[in-house]
């Protein structure tokens, strides 16, 4: 389309991939899996999934979308056509609204607790327990609505204000202020008495646990969540890519960029726990139950709770506004839609799309799906099979349905070597790795 919006800048567009990367997955999830699956052992094979199967697919999903200059429809359907493999793009479309459904109840959580950390509300329940005011407030059947409405809005408001003038702006303000949040954190952190115990959980891996399974899945499973691929953020912000950025540098600041967030991220949280002797295998609850019991202990904790909480409400809002971005591109391509009706519309369905999950520990706390309550059962299901299955489209497109030299001129990747070595990971080892992920978590059920 030959008016569709750009980016103005590099730096823009890497600020807005960055922060669509960066969001509750960095913090909150990365915290309680890392927690649970041995610290160490855990990072070093998230990032070596964040670099040998994430980055390319990055620059895959950039380049798809950066060709077809359009929806993530389009992506899908430009290497033939009129194919059904167009289907492939409604199938990661529909993705992004169904992640996003759930996703906005969670963030609803961080800004529910930064309002009462900032206000003082959070505080002064504290002779309550913190188990006790968490469950009390997501078993609630209004309040966890209103919550995730409020997200919402805010999201639909920065995607109405289009490219430029909505999710440029914005995470051009927001990243910078989150990155100096989370290191000055992690800076108060280490400094703890007790501290280089959860540095070291972190850090020094216990190189037994490589040989569980279930570690790599995790990891795994955090890299995608993490990075965002499968969600088609990548093709709808590609597509806005002008062709004079060069898109590897750019990818590898993205994979680069997200994982130094969520192991700096790591360095503010695990210190703490372990100086207060919390079990840093908390789970879910980490953020919301066992932090604001450790910044009740610490000096000036209050403001540093609410420092926290807002960048956890920051974070989850530059990730939202990705997600909805893809099906509101959608609309207004295939549909004609306006930008403003496209996003109530799309915001509207994902708020009703999204009450079963706000209600799931209320109202609805009977319904199981499997082991699982509905909000834990939608996050496994785009976790072990959503994301992975999107992982594997966006490979087989680029890696077999594309031809060689369109494939690479489209990557940009310069060196022949390199370029070979980013097609044959796309075209066996992703499809397969990915494929051994599905049928462990099929087999689990």
């Amino acid at each position: 389309m030959s008016d569709r919006e750009q980016w103005s800048s590099q730096s823009g567009f890497i600020l807005a991939t960055i922060g669509s990367a960066i969001g509750l997955g960095n913090i909150w999830r990365f915290s309680y899996v890392a927690g649970e699956n041995g610290g160490g052992a855990f990072l070093v094979l998230y990032l070596i999934y964040v670099f040998v199967i994430g980055l390319p697919l990055v620059i895959a999903e950039l380049a798809l979308g950066r060709r077809a200059q359009g929806d993530a429809i389009a992506a899908f359907d430009g290497p033939a056509p009129g194919s059904r493999w167009r289907y492939a793009g409604v199938f990661v479309g529909a993705g992004a609204v169904l992640i996003l459904s759930y996703y906005s109840v969670i963030a609803g959580w961080a800004l529910k607790y930064f309002t009462g950390a900032s206000l003082g509300h959070l505080w002064d329940t504290a002779s309550e327990g913190y188990g006790r005011y968490f469950q009390s407030f997501i078993s609630h059947t209004g309040e966890p609505v209103i919550w995730q409405a409020a997200m919402l809005i805010a999201a639909a408001l920065v995607v109405a204000g289009g490219v430029r003038g909505g999710i440029e702006t914005l995470n051009r303000f927001l990243m910078p202020l989150l990155a100096v949040i989370i290191i000055g954190l992690a800076v108060f952190a280490v400094t703890l008495p007790g501290a280089q115990r959860g540095i070291a959980f972190l850090l020094a891996p216990d190189w037994s646990a490589f040989a569980r399974a279930e570690v790599h899945a995790a990891a795994l499973g955090q890299a995608f969540f993490s990075l965002g691929i499968g969600m088609a953020v990548f093709l709808t912000y590609g597509s806005y890519m002008p062709r004079s950025f060069p898109l590897p540098r750019s990818a590898v600041a993205i994979a680069a960029g997200d994982s130094c967030f969520a192991i700096v991220a790591g360095l503010a949280i695990f210190p703490a726990v372990f100086s207060f002797g919390i079990d840093p295998t908390s789970g879910p609850e980490l953020a919301f139950i066992t932090l604001p019991q450790v910044f009740l202990q610490m000096p000036v904790g209050i403001l540093l709770g609410a420092a926290f909480f807002f960048l956890l409400s920051a974070a989850a809002l530059t990730s939202m506004v990705s997600l909805l971005e893809v099906p509101v591109a959608i609309l207004v391509q295939r549909l004609a839609m306006s930008r403003r009706r496209a996003t109530a519309l799309v915001g509207t369905a994902v708020l009703v799309l999204g009450l079963p999950s706000a209600l799931s520990f209320g109202l609805l706390s009977d319904v199981r799906i499997g082991r699982h309550g509905i909000l834990d059962a939608a996050d496994a299901a785009v976790s072990n099979f959503l994301l992975p299955i999107g992982g594997i489209l966006i490979a087989l497109t680029v890696g077999w349905r594309l031809s060689r030299q369109d494939a690479i001129a489209e990557s940009g990747l310069q060196h022949p070597w390199l370029a070979n070595a980013w097609l044959w990971v796309l075209m066996l080892m992703v499809p397969l790795t990915l494929a051994t992920i599905l049928l462990q978590s099929a087999s689990a059920l």
